[in-house]
């Protein structure tokens, strides 16, 4: 890691650009100490307030003026509060003169609401690209879609970061011999993700076919594949309440998988989420820090919750960005 960090500095201190600054709002600071010390850069001041209306006020405590700035801030709860601060100081930092203002959103929540798929209901997801476009962001850093088309949304740049990479070395340190699994999209739309992670993993490949019934209840129609004594990876791009995850667990078990292991790039862990996988015959849940998950969630999952890290991943696209160089060749 200490060599992760020299290289960034190195490349960061040969640069012609505008000097890097990151600040981070308040949703997940943890996440954007370690970027920073991965970085070798200090985490920006700056203080966040709220009056007793409820206003926000952002104040920048240093000089941002023609800094190439990158504020980091997912979307978790509450989220609304996450994205009017992350609006405020990208407008703060705009009024400050910073050269360019690039929105680090390492989980973008309404990226699930990208069509309009019943009656007199909003696009939200397209709704807060556009506040953000508005509000001064220059560029947009993200991870792991639940919609790709959400790139749509936005008139400005878009880096799309993968945890792919993260979530197979995982399965590889906790399955020595992770090929003679088999990983498992539980929808047909993450058959593509699950493909690139058994093709990393030189694993086989199975799919649930299922049909959603509503924001929280589905229903499993067919597992496509062989799974019988097998070790299973189970991958998907967030768990929220944790009832999908139940259902599909349930089928792997049912038809006679041998261990199940799930790695899900955001960990929202909801509503019964932790009382389900604390209660789910699973060897291990492991999601990323894009999403802070506190101790207690932790112990009360009995031991189960895993949390990878994916700072290096962040800093070296932050790097890339700062010094005009490809964000894409970090997944080749």
């Amino acid at each position: 890691m200490s060599l992760l960090r020299s290289t960034h500095s190195d490349r960061i201190a040969r640069s012609h650009r505008a000097p890097l600054l990151v600040f981070a709002g308040q949703s997940n600071r943890p996440l954007a100490q370690a970027i920073c010390d991965n970085l070798g850069v200090p985490l920006g001041k700056s203080k966040t307030e709220k009056f007793t209306n409820d206003n926000i006020i952002v104040h920048y405590e240093e000089s941002l003026r023609e800094g190439d700035v990158f504020i980091i801030q997912t979307f978790s709860t509450p989220v609304s509060d996450a994205i009017m601060e992350l609006m405020l100081m990208i407008d703060a930092a705009k009024s400050a003169s910073a050269g360019r203002v690039t929105a680090v959103i390492p989980y973008y929540s309404y990226a699930r609401s990208d069509k309009k798929d019943s009656p007199r209901i909003s696009i939200a997801g397209r709704l807060v690209a556009d506040l953000l476009q508005e509000a001064g962001a220059d560029r947009i850093l993200m991870m792991t879609l639940h919609s790709p088309q959400v790139h749509g949304f936005f008139k400005v740049p878009v880096d799309h970061l993968s945890a792919d990479i993260v979530l197979t070395q995982h399965f590889k340190s906790c399955v020595p011999n992770a090929h003679e699994g088999v990983v498992l999209a539980p929808d047909a739309g993450s058959i593509k993700r699950a493909s690139q992670i058994a093709r990393r993993l030189d694993s086989g490949l199975a799919m649930i076919d299922k049909e959603r019934i509503s924001d929280t209840e589905v229903r499993p129609r067919a597992l496509i594949g062989e799974v019988e004594g097998k070790t299973v990876f189970i991958v998907d791009d967030e768990i929220s309440t944790a009832g999908s995850l139940v259902e599909t667990v349930n089928i792997c078990r049912n038809m006679g998988a041998k261990d199940v292991y799930v790695a899900v790039t955001h960990g929202v862990y909801t509503g019964p989420a932790i009382e389900r996988i604390a209660a789910l015959d699973v060897t291990q849940v492991a999601s990323t820090n894009t999403v802070l998950v506190p101790e207690s969630k932790i112990l009360a999952a009995g031991g189960k919750l895993a949390v990878l890290d994916v700072a290096p991943l962040f800093a070296s696209a932050i790097a890339n960005i700062h010094s005009g160089e490809s964000v894409s060749t970090l997944f080749e």
